[in-house]
């Protein structure tokens, strides 16, 4: 059976899609004579017409496109549909990052049944409720961030926001209401958006936070996701 077939199998076993993290963690690698299986692997789905690619590191079987995209709720050239899917998909990547990190995890409950790779946003994040880390108003709005990483004081370390297709003022904002907190803030968004970023976040408004917020590009943060995942065929 050739490499190719293999990641088919593997593929199909998974359901018709599957994020290269999946794919690195569910391979049989035995009979593979490469010191990098999981360069491989991206070889091969990118070069082969047996996969489509969905999302920055999500792919699916051609065969099935069709059926995969009807189950996954994606609609390819809709552009309500594909922002739905999109945001709701680097919300789960973000929960399953720090899962694997061993933080705790939240996600809005107005996202808690968004699909994720065949599971609900709320069945991936590990927290039903937010902690009450501070005084009632703070954690209100704290809520409505797109995903929080806390640590084992269960106080907020990261806060992550969604730009798929705004304009990041009201994440800033956010990121600024919370900046006494000793976190982490994130701007995840398509790289093209990055001139965007740095003109927002230069403003004056935004001079408490300037340099506490990070803008990361979809593909980057795919890389993490199947970095991490790969960290579980060393244990």
């Amino acid at each position: 059976m050739t490499q190719t077939q293999q990641v088919v199998n593997c593929m199909k076993m998974l359901g018709g899609a599957a994020t290269f993290g999946q794919l690195n963690l569910n391979m049989d690698f035995s009979q593979w004579r490469t010191k990098t299986p999981d360069a491989s692997i991206r070889r091969i789905v990118q070069t082969s017409d047996y996969f489509f690619k969905i999302q920055p590191g999500l792919w699916a079987l051609t065969e099935y496109r069709d059926e995969i995209l009807k189950r996954l709720g994606f609609k390819m050239g809709d552009p309500q549909s594909e922002h739905k899917f999109t945001h709701a998909y680097y919300q789960g990547l973000i929960l399953e990052i720090g899962n694997l990190r061993n933080k705790q995890t939240f996600v809005p409950n107005q996202d808690k049944n968004k699909a994720f790779m065949g599971r609900a946003l709320g069945e991936v994040s590990s927290l039903i409720e937010i902690h009450k880390f501070t005084h009632e108003d703070i954690v209100k709005f704290a809520r409505t961030v797109d995903a929080i990483w806390f640590n084992e004081r269960k106080m907020p370390c990261d806060f992550f926001e969604i730009e798929h297709t705004t304009d990041m003022k009201n994440s800033l904002l956010k990121f600024l209401e919370l900046q006494d907190f000793n976190s982490n803030f994130f701007i995840i968004a398509p790289g093209y958006k990055r001139n965007k970023f740095d003109q927002e976040i230069s403003r004056s408004s935004f001079k408490q936070i300037q340099g506490r917020v990070r803008f990361v590009e979809y593909e980057d943060l795919a890389k993490l996701h199947t970095q991490e995942y790969a960290k579980l065929r060393c244990i």
